[in-house]
């Protein structure tokens, strides 16, 4: 499946091809342990460091998607819920997304 691979460091957003497993998310991410929210009525899910809000992040380093909060790090997005059975390429085109991201 295809995902959208958010870094703040670079203020980049790229397609990027990956498993369908949990393990890869964290993995492309950076970190053991994740947290997801949904970013619009498809089911698309914004994939990140659950301990973002508490971890020190130099700037730039943070991103905004829409209202959501500003997450620091790493962000992935995939389509589909949150669990392993119904991951899948996100229903949002990169160019959708690009104009939803904020970087600070």
């Amino acid at each position: 499946m295809h995902a959208y691979l958010i870094d703040p460091f670079k203020q980049t957003i790229e397609q990027i091809e990956l498993e369908p497993t949990l393990d890869a998310i964290r993995g492309a991410i950076g970190h053991a342990t994740i947290e997801c929210d949904e970013i619009d009525d498809c089911d698309d899910r914004l994939f990140f460091d659950e301990e973002c809000f508490i971890r020190q992040q130099p700037h730039p380093g943070r991103f905004k998607l829409d209202s959501l909060p500003p997450v620091a790090g790493l962000g992935l997005v995939v389509g589909g819920g949150p669990d392993e059975a119904s991951l899948a390429s996100p229903e949002l085109s990169l160019e959708e997304l690009k104009g939803r991201v904020q970087f600070s």
